[in-house]
């Protein structure tokens, strides 16, 4: 069966920056709604009628992905409105209770970058905001979409730490 929307398509990948040092692998297979949210559109572009076994390499500037970096998401947050664990690398739904910065959007995964005595640094960027991609992909199924799932439009969230927060105005994956 080619690629053709909709199906559902399980694929294996390999994403690098643009210096080609791995992001992440994708493996063992997963799938996903092909002609709905579950793709980048430029990925699914690359993949139209394709069929099992076929290997592809897709390069993706940061608007085919996760978008340009946006400096007016990172904001200075006083230490005293965080948990007294709070350290590098932990992330928050939303600007915390108490926020300084409280025109933040709300819908956002912020990501504590530094975390000083006095305040914390947030960033509501996905962490690969702003940068170049190029993803290695290779179908390992193709089947008939279910009529469930072309109403949906997508599979869900597909767990994988790259693609958790949001990019912006468009679904991650």
């Amino acid at each position: 069966m080619q690629i053709t929307a909709p199906c559902v398509v399980s694929l294996t990948w390999r994403l690098e920056d643009a210096q080609g040092q791995s992001v992440e692998v994708l493996d063992p297979a997963m799938e996903f709604f092909f002609g709905g949210q579950d793709l980048f559109a430029k990925v699914e572009e690359a993949l139209e009628g394709h069929v099992i076994g076929d290997e592809i390499s897709v390069a993706l500037q940061p608007e085919d992905a996760f978008g340009d970096y946006d400096s007016g998401l990172v904001c200075f947050e006083a230490r005293s409105i965080f948990p007294d664990n709070v350290d590098v690398g932990m992330q928050f739904e939303g600007p915390p209770e108490g926020a300084a910065t409280p025109d933040m959007p709300k819908d956002r995964i912020y990501t504590v970058t530094e975390a000083y005595p006095e305040h914390i640094v947030l960033d509501g960027n996905h962490p690969l905001a702003g940068i170049g991609l190029r993803i290695h992909v290779t179908v390992c199924d193709v089947r008939e979409a279910t009529e469930e799932e072309i109403e949906a439009g997508t599979l869900g969230d597909s767990g994988l730490s790259v693609l958790n927060g949001p990019a912006p105005e468009e679904p991650l994956h």
